[in-house]
C-alpha cells in the first residue's frame, strides 16, 4: 500500500484521522512524534514547517495535522490562544479556562484545522473549521477519538452537546457546517491518486 505516514505524538489525532481513511480502503501508517513548533502565532506556518520536519525525520511523503482553538472575547487577548493552545495550557488545564470566562457571557470560539501534505518536492495545505461555544463546566466521558481536552467543553453549532458527550454517529453528522481538513485532504489524495503514487514509488 502506499506509504503514506502521519506523524504525530497525539495518538486521539491519529484514531480519528485513520478512521476516516478507512472509509476510502485506504490505510495510512502511524509515526509518533512530538515535532517542535515555532513561537509564532500563525497554524500555517507552524503546520508547514512541521511537515519539513517529518520528512526529514522519515524520508517520504508525511502529513502532520494542527489544530488552532480560537477564544473570540477572551478577557484582554480576543482570539487567544489561537495556534498556540498546546504550549499555552489552556487544553490541558481547561478548568482553568473556564474559571477565566466564567464572567463572559460571549462565548463563541471555534478550532481552525490546517493539515499539511509534503512530498519532499511541494507542500499542499487543507483546512477546516469549527465553531461553536464553551460550556460552563467539562462534559463527557473519557474518549480515545478525542483530540484535546477542549473536546468536553466545546459545543458546536446548533448543538447542546459538548463533543465528548456525542456519540461517534451524533459527531460525525453534527449540524455544525463545519469544514474538514481531513476531509479536503482525503478527497485531494483520491483525486491525484495516480500523481500521487508516482511521488511515492
Amino acid at each position: 500500500m502506499e506509504n503514506l505516514t502521519y506523524v504525530t505524538g497525539n495518538y486521539g489525532k491519529y484514531v480519528s484521522v485513520k478512521e476516516k481513511f478507512e472509509k476510502f480502503n485506504i490505510t495510512i501508517n502511524y509515526f509518533k512524534h512530538d515535532l517542535d513548533e515555532p513561537n509564532i502565532n500563525d497554524i500555517k506556518f507552524i503546520s508547514k514547517e512541521k511537515a519539513r520536519q517529518a520528512f526529514e525525520l522519515l524520508g517520504h511523503p508525511v502529513f502532520v495535522a494542527d489544530s488552532g482553538f480560537y477564544i473570540e472575547k477572551y478577557p484582554n487577548n480576543p482570539g487567544y490562544p489561537g495556534a498556540f493552545v498546546k504550549r499555552s495550557g489552556v487544553s490541558s488545564n481547561i478548568e482553568n479556562l473556564l474559571k477565566i470566562m466564567k464572567d463572559v457571557s460571549d462565548r463563541s470560539c471555534y478550532f481552525l484545522d490546517c493539515l499539511t501534505f509534503y512530498d519532499g518536492n511541494d507542500y499542499y495545505q487543507f483546512f477546516g473549521i469549527s465553531k461553536g461555544t464553551l460550556s460552563h463546566e467539562p462534559r463527557g466521558n473519557k474518549i480515545k477519538r478525542a483530540k484535546s481536552n477542549l473536546w468536553y467543553i466545546f459545543i458546536p453549532n446548533n448543538c447542546t452537546k459538548t463533543l465528548a458527550e456525542m456519540s461517534d454517529e451524533e459527531r460525525d453528522n453534527r449540524p455544525d457546517d463545519r469544514t474538514s481538513a481531513t476531509d479536503e485532504f482525503i478527497n485531494w489524495y483520491i483525486q491525484n491518486y495516480k500523481k500521487v503514487k508516482k511521488l511515492i514509488k
